[in-house]
């Protein structure tokens, strides 16, 4: 398990954000505090992750996308 840390701002200006793509199914980002906390997650994400610098990322990443499940 992977744990991303949020302050309450951050949480709800990603629940928003994540919340207009639910009803939208498009991804727009409205303004600069929502691209902060986007780009923020990322940079945790980059601590954590090693698979994404192996050779074997896209099989790793579709392995993961099946793992998780969803509509394509």
């Amino acid at each position: 398990m992977i744990s991303l840390n949020l302050s309450k701002a951050q949480a709800l200006v990603l629940f928003d954000f994540l919340t207009r793509f639910s009803k939208r199914d498009r991804l727009a980002i409205e303004c600069g505090a929502e691209r902060r906390v986007l780009w923020d997650m990322l940079a945790d994400l980059e601590r954590v992750l090693v698979e994404p610098l192996g050779a074997d990322y896209g099989q790793r990443l579709q392995e993961a996308r099946e793992q998780v499940g969803g509509e394509e």
